[in-house]
């Protein structure tokens, strides 16, 4: 029989080496205004007040001239630029859009897990408290508020 304690804990690293990147860099918590502003800059991108920018902005530079409807004045190409500067706004707002779709799936899947686990350590703590003599013929040590 092994005499090893296998007690619950909450394993969380100490080391900063073992902290997430995220923590690291201030991407999960940002404490300066300048990276809250630039937090700001993907959701800014993929808002539908943008895309609808950028579809008339497209529509006036690009298919109205392609039509021979009107003719945009080169000021007006210039500031609002072309159908290069166009379609890549829209990719760039497309890529915003679903960058910012799997961060939140993730920050979801993040507290599915961890509730998860919590479960779990929960339903081994209790198991531990309704079968503590056999938790301590296979070795684990019971916790004495568990004995109770």
């Amino acid at each position: 029989m092994s005499t090893e304690s296998h007690a619950v804990t909450d394993e969380r690293p100490t080391d900063p080496a073992a902290r997430p990147v995220e923590s690291l860099t201030g991407i999960a918590h940002p404490g300066h205004t300048f990276d809250r502003i630039l937090a700001w800059v993907p959701r800014a991108l993929s808002s539908k007040a943008h895309v609808v920018f950028l579809v008339a902005l497209g529509t006036y530079l690009v298919l109205l001239p392609l039509v021979h409807v009107l003719t945009p004045s080169a000021t007006a190409e210039l500031i609002g630029g072309n159908y290069t500067n166009v379609t890549s706004d829209v990719g760039a707002c497309i890529a915003a859009g679903g960058t910012l779709h799997l961060v939140r799936a993730n920050r979801r899947r993040t507290r599915m897990e961890e509730e998860r686990l919590r479960l779990a350590r929960e339903t081994h703590r209790l198991l531990h408290h309704v079968h503590a003599d056999h938790a301590r013929l296979l070795g684990h040590e019971v916790l004495e508020a568990d004995q109770g």
